[in-house]
């Protein structure tokens, strides 16, 4: 399996395409849309959950099977429908129209996957393993969330706002980091 890049990517107002209707491409779904994407659902039918989503156009569906011309203008494209079959037609169109693609359970044939992710407000930490465990990396994020309590989520606020003036105040690049750090430290002193 491939050493993975590890990014965030901003997703907001950029059309992303998810291919299934059942609960894994509605975990997908929930995900973008958080992010603030656009997202458009094929599949000739939904589960609950997502049917209300197109009913209150939270997301556009097409209700039918997946044509490769639906790729088009997709920044993401997940493919979750549980078919290898249809999966691989998903990814191979996908890619042909320049989208990075995930297919869901297949690290083998995923531009990029998913971490298992803690959040607390602002902060985002990603655990992943490569696709190789995604158990264990559950299990690893699942262990961190005592350590990373809800009070980071508020302290990347302050360190955030800290931060900018700080740096605003700083002449060079040197002093800017600097004051970057100062502030950091000061802030996890004070937690």
């Amino acid at each position: 399996m491939p050493d993975y890049f590890p990014a965030f990517l901003d997703v907001r107002r950029r059309r992303c395409l998810v291919v299934g209707g059942g609960a894994i491409a509605a975990r997908k779904v929930h995900g973008l849309l958080e992010c603030g994407a656009r997202v458009t659902v094929v599949s000739p039918a939904l589960i609950p959950e997502l049917a209300r989503l197109a009913t209150m156009g939270g997301i556009d569906h097409r209700a039918r099977a997946f044509r490769r011309a639906d790729a088009r203008g997709a920044m993401l494209v997940i493919a979750a429908t549980g078919l290898a079959a249809v999966d691989d037609t998903v990814a191979e169109a996908a890619r042909r129209h320049g989208a990075l693609v995930n297919a869901v359970d297949r690290p083998a044939s995923c531009d990029f996957i998913y971490g298992s992710v803690l959040r607390r407000g602002e902060l985002q930490i990603a655990v992943s393993t490569g696709g190789r465990a995604p158990a264990l990396a559950r299990e690893i994020r699942r262990r961190l969330e005592p350590v990373i309590a809800s009070e980071y989520g508020a302290l990347v606020e302050r360190v955030g706002r800290a931060r900018h003036l700080a740096r605003a105040t700083a002449t060079t690049l040197p002093a800017r980091l600097a004051a970057g750090e100062r502030v950091v430290a000061d802030a996890l002193r004070a937690l």
